[in-house]
Formats: C-alpha cells, structure tokens, sequence
C-alpha cells in the first residue's frame, strides 16, 4: 500500500486568523506604550522645573536677587545673559545647570516672570505650558513652580503630576 503523504500547509483563513491576533495584541501593547510615554513626559518635565527652581534658589543664594525678566532662565546656563550691572565674580563656574535647559519636554519655551503675579510679590513664576503648549489655565495641563488652591487643574511644581486622561 501507497500512502499520499503530501504536506499539509496553512490555509488562507487561519494566516489571516493569526495575523489578526497578532495585529490585535500590537494595538493592546501599543495603547499601553503610549499611554506610559506620555505620563513620563509630564514627570519629566516636572522634574526638569524642580531642577530649574534649584538652580534659581543658587543664583538668588549668590546675588541675592532673582533673575530678572531680561536675564531670563538663560542666565542659569550662560554667562553673557547676566546683566552688565551684576558683579560676574559671583557667578558660578559654568553655570548654576549641567546642561542648558532652554525648553520642556514636548520643545516649548519655559514660561518666567520676575516678579510673580501669583500671589507673592517678592518671588517668581516659573511654568510650562504642558503637552498642549498653549496658555490654557482650563486645560490643566500646565505644570507650574507655584502651588494652586483653586481648582483649574495646574499643579504645583513640588507635587507629581497627575496621569494624563485618555491613556
């Protein structure tokens, strides 16, 4: 007796069934990836602010003062930004950052204003404008140096960001 022994291959239904699976266990992984990516921008940036307000507590430590408006956060990073009345001895070595630290995580300027409006005069106001970039205090979406006891959803700098929704 003569056996047929043909190889049997996969059909077209189940190539199609297990790259369905495939595709749907990618979409699950890929929710969960970006949804994670977009939480660590947040902490980030939040901890990139932290550092920035160390940085600003030194320079206040050295020439008792705050950076002005004109010298902005610039003159954390770069001798030349101080202003030309200061006395450039007091300035810290290279500088009061590692590395310069122009904008946030999501690529927009830091917000500065010396002095603040938030309450207290004689300090400053430090501020990202979050994922969406924009100057929304609806939004909530702004990390902020200052600490907020209304409830328009910023969030002080000293505290974790919430999660972002929709992730």
């Amino acid at each position: 007796m003569q056996r047929n022994t043909r190889a049997r291959g996969f059909t077209l239904i189940e190539v199609m069934i297990v790259i369905a699976i495939v595709l749907a266990l990618a979409a699950i992984v890929g929710v969960a990836v970006l949804g994670r990516r977009d939480q660590a921008d947040v902490s980030l940036t939040s901890i990139k602010l932290n550092n920035i307000k160390s940085a600003i507590k030194q320079f206040n430590f050295d020439f008792s003062r705050w950076p002005t408006e004109e010298e902005g956060l610039k003159v954390l990073w770069d001798k030349e930004a101080l202003d030309p009345d200061a006395d450039v001895n007091k300035y810290m070595g290279n500088g009061y950052l590692e590395e310069p630290t122009p904008v946030d995580q999501w690529g927009n300027e830091w917000g500065y204003r010396f002095p603040s409006i938030r309450g207290d005069e004689t300090q400053y106001d430090l501020w990202s404008f979050g994922p969406n970039g924009e100057d929304e205090d609806g939004e909530g979406d702004d990390i902020v140096s200052w600490r907020r006891d209304d409830e328009d959803g910023d969030f002080g700098g000293d505290m974790m960001p919430p999660p972002p929704s929709g992730g």
